[in-house]
């Protein structure tokens, strides 16, 4: 037994505390002379204490603290109620209006007036819904650790996010309790209020398995399909007319493909990508033993298919247009508008919201722009396709967008991209042009541009025969100049550049080679009509838009592009002598048939083999890029309104002066600003010596790029803007729905454009 505090005594004292004592107990003697630490010294070994107790304790508690709150979080029964629903938005249609204030169109949520119980849903919708968002949702708490740090590792690996990792319940929970704001409080509330409206549900409903179906039910009743259907019961019948008790296996692994984002994954938006996606979920359900591997082969056969085209003469998984209601005037412009908002505001506001949107469609334009196209494919018929977009230099406003021939046949907006986006030609040349001016290049800058030129192991044709100045290589779209040129100012700089003018499918973080001035990777008429209205607006950009205004119910305004805008992206003499420059390519070049009679600048483009033509240019006022192409698959167009060969000189510069000239009858006639003087010339910038100008050949004669002989089996042919990369080679596309995709394919070799003319 311990005496806590009992005084001492000698005899309870123990041993002996003398000299003697301590000799005898063998503990060593006090030295002579001996003195304690000196007080700032005992303060050190103090402190240093305190902080290594602090550094090493605090990480410890908290993981501990961290542990034991998720573990509270997944397995515990922490207190706390769920709280109130937030407040429905009442369902308000959205008005879209023209620029002269006429309403053109409305985005509303599709009819739900059709009941839907949950004897509706049928398991094969619940099963593929779990196997691609949730494939743990029946064995987790409202929150899975699993798929979180899949979610991390995947995204992770990718460098973008890829992966979500929310749990069905918290995607509910999410749009029943919770704003859609992203941020981690808001992420941390969603996790909690997860677990509690599953432990709540449990114990209301008796059982685990009753909580899940209730759950599931009510986010396939809710959530967010595309095309303004909210609710699994309103996604199946826009999309293939039927009762969602009649989903097959195939359109039940379309609905839950979409989920993600309709906008981006929805089979009118994206055929292609909808049937990649499709197939993935029908792997995952297979993986996840959903289905069986018959009932697998049976669905992976159904391709998707467009019920415009007829009844298919294969399996198929059959979808089917919007609403007529739902179409509006200018459909492929309300697509854009309707993609632009609900990237920036999400679908409840924009089908539910109310909201008053001001476009910036100019109804006298985009009656231009569709008579002017209607023009250029008449004769024709799908999947022969074009596009025009035009946006104002000034201001960046989407004055006429044309996505494609007939909406009804076809939602692939081409004026977006479609699914792919568009091989550019050599329209493209102009951002190689402007890269080279801001470098300090001039226009009297002379290269030898013989019929063909081998760089890096490829052969590029489509030359002048000898000596040429950057001004003529322009007008006349000389490809051994712009390889040369590319090469010597960097493509990778190039593609700074175009993106910075705004060229939005250029990737500034993506390695390019100098096949990027020929125009061999992928852009939209929107981007090209965007990175050409800031060289017109003299280096300053005002990225482009579709909307003026977008204003609430409550009048407040949510919205507004309508002052000034603009930042200066490029030096504006750059912009002024690319200008300049561009004359030429009407004045006497290869888009003669793109004069209008007033000062205009632009550029031819030919895609690969004649599978794609494209005239883009400007005027002071309006910038406006034109398409030509097959929907379908890549190929020539030959034989087409009396040309042998469409190249962009010929029906594409033809309808771009047939809109331009009438868009330009009522403003008056500007010229182009002269140009100031160019930045100092870049060290080691590359001046050949000026000759006499040859005469320029007028085209290459098929394909002006040549892969090498290999004379060595082992050697590969490298990019020669990625040293010892081998090209790139594409995978072999996966069948598209006839006359659904879009554009041209990508080439094996990485320098594939034509000569543009």
């Amino acid at each position: 037994m311990t005496v806590l505090d009992e005084p001492a005594t000698p005899a309870a004292a123990g041993p002996d505390r003398s000299a003697t004592g301590r000799a005898a107990s063998g503990s060593p003697p006090p030295r002579v002379g001996m003195r304690r630490r000196p007080a700032w010294r005992r303060f050190t070994r103090w402190s240093f204490r305190v902080a290594v107790i602090l550094i090493v304790g605090i990480p410890v508690l908290a993981a501990t603290t961290g542990l034991s709150g998720g573990w509270l979080l997944l397995f515990g029964d922490l207190p706390g109620t769920v709280p109130e629903e937030k407040p429905p938005v009442q369902a308000i249609p959205s008005k879209v209006y023209d620029a002269a204030g006429n309403e053109i169109g409305e985005f509303r949520e599709f009819d739900l007036s059709v009941p839907m119980t949950p004897a509706d849903v049928p398991q094969v919708l619940k099963d593929a819904v779990v196997a691609a968002e949730d494939q743990n949702f029946y064995d987790h708490k409202g929150m899975d650790p699993q798929g979180l740090a899949r979610a991390a590792v995947a995204n992770y690996a990718e460098n973008d996010v890829v992966q979500g990792g929310s749990t069905i319940t918290q995607q509910y929970v999410r749009n029943k309790y919770l704003s859609t704001e992203r941020t981690v409080e808001r992420k941390l509330n969603e996790i909690i209020l997860a677990t509690r409206v599953e432990r709540d549900l449990e114990d209301k409903l008796g059982s685990k398995q009753a909580a899940k179906e209730e759950i599931l039910f009510q986010y396939l009743n809710t959530t967010y399909f595309g095309g303004g259907a909210y609710g699994a019961q309103a996604a199946a019948q826009t999309y293939f007319r039927k009762d969602v008790r009649d989903l097959t296996v195939s359109e039940a692994a379309l609905l839950a493909a979409v989920i993600p984002a309709p906008s981006r994954y929805g089979p009118r938006e994206n055929p292609a990508t909808a049937e990649s996606r499709r197939k993935d979920v029908l792997a995952e359900m297979l993986r996840q033993g959903k289905i069986t591997q018959a009932q697998y082969d049976e669905a992976v056969a159904q391709v998707l298919w467009y019920s415009g085209f007829g009844l298919p003469d294969r399996p198929a998984t059959i979808f089917f247009p919007p609403p007529e209601n739902a179409i509006g005037r200018y459909p492929y412009f309300i697509d854009y508008v309707r993609q632009y908002l609900i990237e920036r505001y999400g679908p409840e506001r924009v089908f539910r919201g109310g909201l008053r949107i001001e476009t910036t469609i100019d109804p006298r334009l985009q009656d231009l722009a569709e008579q002017a196209v209607a023009n250029g494919l008449a004769g024709t018929s799908a999947p022969l396709e074009m596009s025009l977009v035009s946006v104002e230099p000034a201001t960046g406003f989407v004055r006429a967008f044309v996505g494609g021939r007939d909406f009804t046949a076809s939602q692939v907006n081409l004026g977006l991209g479609g699914i792919t986006g568009m091989q550019p030609g050599s329209a493209f040349k102009v951002f190689t042009l402007a890269k080279a001016l801001e470098d300090g290049y001039g226009p009297d800058t002379v290269y030898d541009a013989p019929g063909s030129i081998e760089i890096g192991g490829y052969r590029f044709k489509g030359g002048a025969g000898g000596a040429i100045d950057l001004r003529s290589a322009t007008a006349n779209s000389v490809n051994t100049y712009f390889v040369q040129l590319i090469r010597d100012v960097g493509p990778n700089r190039v593609a700074e550049l175009a993106h910075r003018l705004g060229v939005s499918r250029i990737n500034p973080d993506k390695q390019y080679g100098l096949s990027l001035t020929l125009g061999a990777y992928e852009v939209s008429p929107l981007d090209m009509a965007a990175g050409y209205a800031t060289i017109a607006n003299h280096g300053v950009k005002a990225d482009a838009t579709p909307v003026v205004k977008v204003i609430a119910p409550d009048a407040t305004v949510v919205e507004d592009n309508s002052g000034p805008r603009g930042t200066r992206v490029l030096n504006a003499a750059v912009a002024d002598w690319t200008t300049e420059l561009l004359t030429g390519v009407i004045d006497g070049g290869t888009g003669k048939r793109a004069a209008i009679g007033r000062p205009a600048a632009g550029k031819t483009g030919t895609a690969e083999n004649y599978t794609a033509a494209w005239f883009s240019g400007f005027t002071p006022q309006l910038a406006t890029a034109v398409w030509m192409g097959y929907s379908d698959t890549p190929k020539p167009l030959l034989g087409i309104g009396g040309f042998g060969q469409v190249m962009g000189g010929t029906i594409p510069a033809r309808t771009w002066a047939q809109f331009m000239g009438p868009a330009m009858e009522p403003l008056p006639v500007v010229p182009f600003a002269e140009p100031g003087i160019l930045p100092s010339p870049t060290s080691g910038i590359r001046k050949a010596s000026r000759e006499a100008l040859p005469t320029i050949t007028r085209d290459c004669g098929g394909p002006c790029v040549e892969l090498p002989v290999l004379t060595t089996p082992s050697l590969v042919p490298t990019d020669p803007a990625r040293p010892g990369a081998p090209p790139a080679t594409p995978a072999p596309p996966a069948p598209p729905p006839p006359t659904t995709t879009s554009t041209t394919a990508t080439i094996a070799a990485p320098a594939g454009a034509r000569l543009s003319r």
